[in-house]
C-alpha cells in the first residue's frame, strides 16, 4: 500500500546480509550461467520479446521491496534480459552497432568485477600502459606525428573536445577569462553533421547562431566553395573562423566531406580542422578503403573514431587523436586544484590519463579494447568492414530489383537508404513508418528511420560480421512481405 514503510528487525536484515556474503560465490556463478545462456541464445528467436510500456511496468513491478533478497533481483535480472533488445540477433539493424564482440565481452566483465578507475597509473597500472599503447597504436594508423590521444565516452564528446581546443588556440585568454571581449567565434560544420556538434556550441559558449551549417551536394558531402563564401562572409563581418567539421561517414546517409578542399582553406584561412570518423572512421582499417574515403585523414589536426561501431567493441570504446599537438590535451581539460590524485612528483606523473580528460573518474575501456586488437589483428577487422561494404552493396542492388522498394537516395558508401513504395493516395512517411514500427512490435526486425529531405526513409545498416546475403535476403523478403500486408489493409486501401 502506497505511503506505508515496511521496518524490518535489525536481525533479520543482519541475516540476510549474511547470508549474502555466505553465499557470494554461489550468487556469481548463477550470475554467470544467466549471462552465459543469454549470450548462447542471443540470436535465436525473435530479437524482442515487446510489452506497451504500462504491460511491460506491471510485470517488472519495480515497486517491490528486495532488501537482502537475491532471487528477487535475480528476477528482474531475468526480465531484463527477457524483454531486452537482442542486439547480437540479426534482426537488430538500427544502430551503428549490435553485438559486441566475446573478446571485448570478457574484458568488459573483468573491468567490472575489479572495478578501478583509469585515471593514474597507481590506481590502474595495466590498463594505463594498455591505453597509451593503442593510443600510440591509433595515431600511427592515422598517420599523426608528435601527437597524442585519450579515450573518451564517445564521438559527441570527442567532438566538444577538439572543439574546445580549438577555441582555447583562437582565443588564448578564454579558459582563465571566458570569452568577455572577443569577436565572436564561428564553427562551420556539414548541414548533415551530427547534432553532438549543435551541443557542444552551446556546452563551450560559441552559442548555436555561430554554429555555421554548410550546404552538401546531390551526394550529402560538405560544399568546399559554399564553405570558402561562408568563411569570407565572417571574416568580412568582423567574426573569427575557427574550427571546421569535416563529418566522415554522416549518420543517415554515410556521406564523407571531402578533405583536401577543407585542407587548402585551413591553409588560407588559419581554422582547427577536425574529422568527425564516429561512423567511417572503420575506413581506416583498410589501405584501400582510406585512399577511397579518407585521403588526407593525416592532415587533420584533430579526429574521433568509435571502436564498438564497425569494429564492434563493447560499448563504449571512442579514441580521439591530436595531430603535431603533444601536450594539448593535459593543456585543456585540467584545471582546478587536483593534487590529492595527481602528483607531478610521482614518477609515473607522464603517464596518468585523468589529467587530460575532461572527466575525473574515468571507465576502463582499454582492456576490451587492446583485446578485440590483439585478437582479430588489423586485417582481421579491415576483412569486417570490406564485408560490410560488400553488403551494403548487395543490399542497394536488391533494392533496386524489388518493385516494391526505392532507394531514396544512391548508396553513399555503408548507409543504405531506402522507401517501401505505395500506391497514389497513400502517405508514404506515415505508411513507412507503421511499416517499420509493425516490424519492430512483432519481434522481426528494427530498423532506423530519418529523414532525408523531409521524405521518411528506412535506414539500414550492417554491423554483423558474421551476416550473409541469406540475412540480407531475409530481412527484405520479411519486410516486403509485411509491407503487402499493410497495404491490404482498410486503413491503406
Amino acid at each position: 500500500m502506497s505511503g506505508i514503510i515496511i521496518v524490518y528487525p535489525y536481525a533479520t536484515i543482519v541475516t540476510r546480509i549474511s547470508e549474502q556474503f555466505m553465499n557470494e560465490e554461489e550468487i556469481f556463478q548463477r550470475l554467470l550461467a544467466l549471462v552465459g545462456q543469454y549470450h548462447a541464445e542471443r540470436k535465436r528467436g525473435k530479437f524482442l520479446n515487446y510489452l506497451e510500456p504500462d504491460a511491460l511496468a506491471a510485470e517488472l513491478a519495480l515497486e517491490k521491496s528486495a532488501t537482502g533478497d537475491w532471487q528477487q533481483l535475480f528476477a528482474w535480472m531475468e526480465q531484463y534480459l527477457q524483454h531486452s533488445v537482442k542486439t547480437g540477433h540479426p534482426g537488430f539493424l538500427n544502430r551503428m552497432w549490435s553485438g559486441a564482440n566475446l573478446p571485448s565481452i570478457a574484458g568488459e566483465i573483468i573491468t567490472a568485477v575489479s572495478n578501478t578507475s583509469a585515471c593514474t597509473y597507481e590506481g590502474a597500472p595495466v590498463s594505463t600502459l594498455m591505453e597509451h599503447f593503442m593510443l600510440d597504436t591509433m595515431l600511427d594508423l592515422a598517420g599523426f606525428e608528435g601527437g597524442e590521444g585519450q579515450m573518451t565516452s564517445g564521438s559527441s564528446s570527442g567532438n566538444m573536445i577538439a572543439m574546445l581546443a580549438a577555441r582555447n588556440r583562437v582565443a588564448e585568454t578564454s579558459k582563465q577569462d571566458g570569452l568577455f571581449a572577443q569577436p565572436p567565434l564561428v564553427a562551420f560544420v556539414s548541414a548533415d553533421s551530427h547534432y553532438s556538434l549543435d551541443k557542444a556550441a552551446n556546452i563551450l559558449g560559441i552559442g548555436a547562431r555561430q554554429l555555421v551549417k554548410v550546404p552538401v551536394d546531390e551526394r550529402g558531402r560538405m560544399q568546399a566553395k559554399a564553405l570558402e563564401q561562408l568563411l569570407q562572409q565572417h571574416q568580412q563581418a568582423g567574426n573569427r573562423p575557427f574550427f571546421v567539421c569535416a563529418t566522415l561517414g554522416t549518420t543517415v546517409r554515410g556521406a564523407f566531406d571531402p578533405l583536401p578542399p577543407l585542407i587548402a582553406l585551413r591553409e588560407q584561412y588559419g581554422f582547427w580542422l577536425h574529422g568527425d570518423g564516429a561512423w567511417g572512421g572503420a575506413a581506416l582499417l583498410d589501405d584501400e578503403l582510406r585512399q577511397q574515403y579518407l585521403a588526407g585523414v593525416e592532415q587533420l589536426d584533430s579526429f574521433t573514431w568509435d571502436f564498438h561501431k564497425m569494429a564492434g567493441a563493447n560499448l563504449m570504446c571512442n579514441v580521439l587523436l591530436f595531430n603535431h599537438r603533444r601536450g594539448t590535451l593535459r593543456c585543456v581539460c585540467s584545471a582546478g586544484e587536483h593534487s590529492y590524485l595527481f602528483r607531478e612528483e610521482d614518477e609515473s606523473a607522464e603517464l596518468d590519463t585523468g589529467t587530460a580528460s575532461l572527466q575525473c573518474g574515468r571507465r576502463v575501456d582499454s582492456l576490451k579494447w587492446f583485446l578485440d586488437w590483439k585478437y582479430f589483428g588489423k586485417e582481421g577487422l579491415a576483412q569486417r568492414v570490406r564485408h560490410y561494404l560488400a553488403l551494403s552493396k548487395y543490399a542497394e542492388q536488391l533494392v533496386n530489383r524489388t518493385p516494391e522498394l526505392e532507394m531514396s537516395v544512391p548508396r553513399e558508401s555503408f548507409n543504405i537508404c531506402f522507401r517501401f513504395q505505395v500506391p497514389q493516395g497513400v502517405a508514404s512517411n506515415e505508411f513507412n513508418l507503421a511499416l517499420r514500427n509493425r516490424l519492430f512490435r512483432r519481434g522481426i526486425s528494427l530498423v532506423g528511420i530519418a529523414y532525408i529531405d523531409e521524405r521518411l526513409t528506412l535506414r539500414l545498416l550492417f554491423t554483423h560480421p558474421d551476416f550473409s546475403h541469406a540475412e540480407v535476403d531475409q530481412f527484405f523478403s520479411s519486410l516486403v512481405a509485411t509491407g503487402k500486408e499493410l497495404l491490404n489493409e482498410p486503413l491503406h486501401r
